[in-house]
């Protein structure tokens, strides 16, 4: 089996971030992977990429299996994921095109395959800080020296999709000083801690929500607006992953890969 130390999730159009990239097809106890492996380097470290969603995006976020997703990254060897997606803001201050290192999540979706400890063996494990905090770090010292607009913390809610929130969810979401709204963070992130992987979130705010575009002060987002935003996040994401994988260390510093030990057998 090839090996790659560092995993990441993303869309299909990430790919070119890896050049002459080896693609690798995986097998796992939970069924398929949305996609095949594409594995490479980034100065000199080894990467494997998987698109979240499929190569044709025909896994929509409610449907996508990522407890195969995440086991066939473990399976090869990876002990860091960057978790980066799209995402609304719920809040004024962040605008469309900034980025949040997302500190915490709050689980709006349902019946979704979300542990590895389905049983006879039953393992509670902390979701107290679902990010691990030294990738966290590294990631804001990225953005500062990129100069991006950025979050250093934030909350995401994720809903269970495919549709989105309507005015009044959006308006209680935002009420209760949340600041992002996504479908994929849980459980990728879960999954990731309970393999004791490091896993950070960045959200790529496309747009504002539901509850906040009838706003006065702001100014009215269309889908073409959304669509260019998106893409120019695509080209921020690659400029940041480039700079940030050669400044992840190769060992770890925090506590994450002992995430087991902490949980409760009962």
């Amino acid at each position: 089996m090839p090996e790659a130390e560092i995993g990441i999730f993303g869309g299909s159009g990430f790919y070119s971030l890896l050049e002459g990239a080896e693609e690798v097809t995986i097998e796992t106890p939970y069924g398929a992977p949305s996609s095949s492996v594409m594995l490479g380097e980034i100065a000199g470290r080894k990467v494997g990429f998987m698109a979240r969603h499929g190569l044709k995006h025909q896994h929509p976020a409610h449907a996508v299996n990522y407890r195969a997703n995440v086991w066939a990254m473990k399976s090869l060897g990876v002990t860091r994921i960057i978790g980066p997606g799209a995402c609304g803001s719920l809040q004024k201050e962040i605008a469309p095109g900034h980025f949040v290192v997302l500190d915490q999540w709050i689980d709006r979706t349902n019946a979704r395959k979300d542990t590895y400890y389905d049983g006879p063996i039953t393992t509670h494990i902390s979701a107290a800080e679902p990010y691990c905090p030294e990738l966290r770090s590294i990631v804001v010292d990225t953005l500062d020296g990129l100069g991006y607009t950025y979050h250093k913390t934030g909350t995401q809610v994720v809903i269970q999709g495919p549709r989105f929130s309507t005015i009044a969810e959006s308006r209680w979401f935002s009420g209760q000083g949340w600041h992002t709204i996504g479908m994929t963070q849980y459980p990728e992130s879960m999954l990731a801690k309970e393999l004791d992987m490091c896993y950070t979130g960045i959200a790529l705010v496309t747009d504002y929500d539901a509850g906040l575009e009838d706003d006065p002060d702001l100014e009215a987002v269309t889908a073409g607006d959304v669509l260019e935003v998106f893409h120019q996040n695509i080209e921020r994401v690659k400029q940041l992953i480039h700079k940030l994988v050669p400044a992840i260390s190769e060992t770890r510093a925090c506590d994450c890969e002992s995430s087991k030990a902490r949980g409760r057998f009962l």
